[in-house]
């Protein structure tokens, strides 16, 4: 029995690891569940897998969940409050694994406090790599922490790696292994055939609306973007130890080839699997093992020949191009990018801005602020504070 802390389990990520969990209740046990704010889905969590501590980041949400867990006679489940808790029930001994699935920024801490721990890390929130990779990696091999990538791009590249690279992720070069270069796929977001002078009045419902995806609200108007591409392509490029050379960019509609692997003898592995986060969630969590798994969906023969693959149109997703060039760029760069971005999607989402405003509030931040590169998780949260109030001065203009 493998015991789990999930940071963010009220999420689409938390939900999905929940519900593998579900299915192996002899291989798996909660230890802690850790949220914001949704006191309503945390509580059915709690009554649902019965862990030993909720924690809810917000005080007054951890007294409401008491309160529940009380009325529903669950008096044995402590429930507690805070950024601090939330970092030690990711550390504490009693723990194997940490899904770390808070999005953004705020999964910073907790998941490095699980990494200097020496947990396997499920990794989900990309944000962390986007923000400060280097010192992620760095501090990973420093403190023995096995890393696993659950998007499901990146765990497909990492199942299609030799077991030395997997074993020592991120700090081997890949062509030094016989690999040319890796390929993410994407599906275009939901306005793939949208024309461009259309895009400014789409409304935040319409950019939730995944064509493939189960998703949240940031996440998916990410993916409209491309944004979650640009992410993900950063991402790559610290978990892999890739040079900008050696990852491409495929659009892919039907989300089906998750990744390719290009290797230099000519063999190309690809990897194929339904649009389901439980199927790289329990890849990631039974590592190196596998487990059975009723995946939502199955591919059916059919489907093979409807796969379609195009190359990407820089021009059209901005977003995207934005990312690669503050990659390119610096670190502080990255932080910057993904602190504007957090900013410009929350205010188009509470309709104070335009979908197309997004990328050009991304870009007048980064051209604005200079900042030098972080030696430290304070020196990233300066710099995502700095850049998060310049974005927020350019929304209420």
């Amino acid at each position: 029995m493998q015991s789990l802390t999930i940071l963010g389990s009220t999420g689409s990520i938390g939900k999905a690891t929940l519900s593998v969990i579900q299915q192996h209740t002899d291989k798996f046990f909660v230890y802690a569940l850790i949220a914001k704010n949704n006191v309503s889905v945390m509580t059915e969590q709690c009554i649902m897998v019965r862990p030993k501590f909720a924690c809810m980041i917000c005080e007054d949400s951890a007294k409401k969940l008491k309160k529940n867990l009380i009325t529903a006679g669950k008096h044995n489940i402590e429930v507690l409050s805070g950024s601090i808790n939330a970092c030690e029930l990711a550390a504490i001994d009693d723990v194997d694994m940490v899904m770390s699935a808070i999005v953004g920024i705020a999964g910073l801490k907790p998941t490095f406090s699980a990494l200097r721990a020496g947990k396997k890390i499920l990794l989900a929130n990309k944000e962390i790599l986007v923000t400060c990779g280097k010192l992620f990696m760095q501090e990973s091999r420093r403190y023995h922490s096995c890393i696993l990538p659950i998007d499901s791009e990146h765990n497909a590249i990492f199942q299609n790696l030799p077991v030395t690279c997997q074993k020592n992720l991120g700090h081997l070069s890949i062509s030094e292994y016989g690999i040319s270069r890796i390929v993410l796929t994407a599906s275009g977001g939901i306005f793939f055939k949208i024309p461009q002078e259309k895009l400014a009045t789409i409304t935040p419902e319409q950019a939730c609306v995944h064509p493939n995806w189960s998703m949240g609200r940031k996440i998916s108007v990410d993916s409209a973007t491309m944004m979650n591409k640009g992410l993900e392509y950063i991402e790559a490029r610290h978990l892999f130890n890739a040079a900008p050379h050696e990852i491409e960019i495929l659009l892919h509609p039907q989300s089906i080839v998750h990744a390719m692997v290009y290797y230099k003898d000519g063999n190309i592995l690809a990897h194929l699997a339904p649009p389901d986060m439980t199927i790289p969630i329990a890849y990631a969590m039974a590592y190196p093992n596998r487990i059975k798994l009723k995946p939502s969906s199955n591919i059916s023969v059919d489907c093979f020949n409807k796969l379609s693959f195009y190359q990407l149109d820089n021009q059209k997703y901005p977003c995207l191009q934005l990312a690669i060039d503050a990659d390119n760029c610096s670190q502080a760069a990255t932080i910057i990018l993904n602190a504007a971005n957090e900013v410009a999607v929350e205010a188009f989402l509470n309709r104070m801005i335009s979908f197309t405003a997004i990328p050009n509030i991304i870009r007048h931040v980064l051209d604005k602020i200079n900042l030098d590169d972080p030696n430290n998780i304070e020196d990233v949260l300066y710099i995502d504070q700095k850049a998060r109030e310049k974005a927020i001065s350019i929304c209420i203009e």
